[in-house]
């Protein structure tokens, strides 16, 4: 049986205390969160030593938004591997299209960090996704492909176990828009039958794969439901509780 997951990326919003109290509403509403969903909250590094003690003594995880792509040494300004996880973080998101876009991260970076992340412990988070042209040029599915080859294809099958896989439509992402369910689907379903040939079927049927493209409680149920969707990865709306705890109850 595969995960359910529903991770929260806070992105860089949020000071310390409205960290916080989010994560302590969170955990208010802990009640309602349906029991086999795995929830995440993924905040600011700045916040991680701090929620972790939050959510200390509750099913709730937590996770980082990125981590280097070097074990330790002079790269001022990074975070590593090794301190997420000494904060408590089990997971870490790599690949994001915000990292992609803004910070032109190339995939050998990401997969540098994959490796990092997974030496330490922690559970990688690997976005992959097609940008609106690539869409509209029908190469979602050749771009969405040359992503994982690069970044996690090329993983040993126990290494790759522990991976979780977020497609992101970077068209999807902040704009409002969403893949529609069937659309959703499609690539999810694509995205496992790449992983059973380049792994094994078993593995595929184990692997979590999360969608990540402005999901909201309104159509969170709708793509929950489709059989190769296993979750998600929420930006904007993991950061009101009541938003982000309907998200993680429609899976009910």
């Amino acid at each position: 049986m595969r995960p359910k997951i529903v991770a929260g990326n806070w992105k860089m919003n949020t000071d310390l205390s409205e960290g916080r109290e989010l994560a302590e509403n969170i955990k208010l509403l802990q009640a309602e969160l349906p029991e086999d969903v795995n929830v995440i909250l993924i905040p600011p590094f700045t916040h991680l030593s701090d929620i972790s003690r939050e959510i200390l003594d509750t099913p709730l995880k937590l996770g980082a938004q990125n981590c280097a792509s070097k074990e330790k040494g002079a790269y001022t300004g990074e975070i590593s591997a090794s301190m997420i996880r000494s904060t408590g973080a089990l997971y870490v998101i790599n690949g994001h299209s915000e990292r992609r876009s803004y910070y032109h991260e190339t995939d050998e970076i990401i997969h540098n960090k994959i490796q990092q992340a997974l030496k330490n412990d922690l559970f990688p988070i690997v976005c992959c996704g097609e940008s609106l042209e690539q869409r509209e040029d029908d190469q979602y599915f050749s771009v969405v492909e040359a992503q994982l080859e690069k970044t996690v294809f090329n993983l040993t099958p126990e290494d790759f176990s522990r991976i979780i896989i977020a497609y992101e439509p970077v068209w999807a992402i902040g704009t409002g828009k969403t893949a529609t369910p069937d659309q959703a689907q499609q690539m999810h379903q694509f995205i496992r039958n790449k992983i059973s040939e380049n792994f094994t079927e078993e593995g595929a049927n184990n692997t979590a794969i999360l969608y990540g493209g402005s999901c909201k409680p309104s159509n969170a149920k709708d793509l929950f439901t489709q059989p190769d969707i296993d979750g998600g990865l929420i930006g904007g709306a993991s950061l009101k509780a009541r938003d982000f705890t309907e998200i993680c109850k429609s899976f009910r």
